[in-house]
């Protein structure tokens, strides 16, 4: 007599709900959403609403505003690049802080946060003074022609000063839980020391770079306190887009400024999922779900 088939083993179902420390998924749950829907989803649906108020035809004429385009193109420009440069930068902060003591170690690790705590204006004020062709960098940098106030170098100085510690909070914790056992195991199986960069230390951290790269980026293109007074708002050379919106509602012009605004909530919306989902990509491509 032939033995019995076995049953299919079936896998298990996904759960929508797992056990959580919370008790109460639909209060906690309906809270959350509650709260999301108010403070951010209402926002921007009223600032959407009040953009279609000049029609979609309207919103493509301010876009092809030929200062409307320039303001647009050296916010998210400037902005980009500033965050490329924080990334890499702010990784290197972070791996001094958490693989190095050295003396002051504690004080250079609070200083990563002051931007944080600092007033956009006063930030913006203390890089002007220092940046300006008067100033202490600024007079040096003269000599060399090159000038850092009043120009896009000025935005891109102002966005790296806020980026910055965004790149290394995001890394900083990530580099701690890495061991050392793991590099000199790499070391000891004849790896050089690029190979262990590459291989073993870097592909943990690269969704963390990408996140910090995201928060860079998006604070850097809706800046506006810091970068004012460095960046001396010439129209097509040195005028970020928050500006332009602010001199639209100074002019009543509500339905430019929220244009604009409306612009630049899509560009910086569909920047931001691609940037999710390459850090979604990279977080299968090397295990780290």
């Amino acid at each position: 007599m032939a033995a019995a088939s076995a049953p299919p083993t079936q896998r298990p179902a996904r759960r929508f709900r797992r056990p959580s420390v919370i008790p109460g998924f639909g209060l906690t749950f309906g809270y959350a959403l509650t709260c999301l829907t108010l403070i951010v989803l209402l926002p921007l649906a009223a600032l959407v609403a009040k953009a279609s108020g000049i029609g979609l035809s309207g919103i493509v004429e301010v876009a092809r505003d030929p200062r409307v385009a320039s303001a647009l193109r050296i916010s998210f420009g400037v902005s980009l690049v500033a965050a490329l440069v924080s990334s890499v930068f702010g990784f290197l902060v972070a791996w001094v802080l958490t693989r190095y003591r050295f003396p002051g170690r504690k004080v250079v690790d609070a200083v990563v946060d002051l931007p944080f705590a600092l007033p956009t204006a006063v930030a913006g004020i203390a890089l002007a003074s220092l940046y300006a062709p008067t100033g202490l960098v600024g007079a040096q940098l003269a000599k060399l022609g090159i000038q850092a106030a009043y120009t896009p170098v000025g935005i891109f100085i102002a966005m790296v000063f806020i980026g910055l510690p965004f790149a290394v909070r995001t890394v900083q914790p990530l580099i701690a839980e890495i061991d050392k056992e793991v590099e000199e195991a790499s070391a000891t199986l004849g790896a050089t020391r690029l190979a262990t960069l590459t291989k073993v230390v870097l592909p943990p951290l690269v969704p963390a770079v990408l996140t910090g790269f995201a928060l860079a980026f998006a604070r850097g293109v809706g800046e506006y306190g810091s970068i004012i007074f460095i960046a001396g708002n010439l129209p097509y050379v040195s005028e970020i887009a928050p500006l332009l919106i602010v001199i639209k509602l100074s002019e009543f012009d509500y339905g430019g400024a929220a244009a604009i605004a409306t612009i630049m909530l899509g560009i910086s919306f569909l920047t931001l999922l691609a940037i999710n989902l390459i850090q979604a990509w990279s977080r299968r491509r090397f295990g780290y779900v």
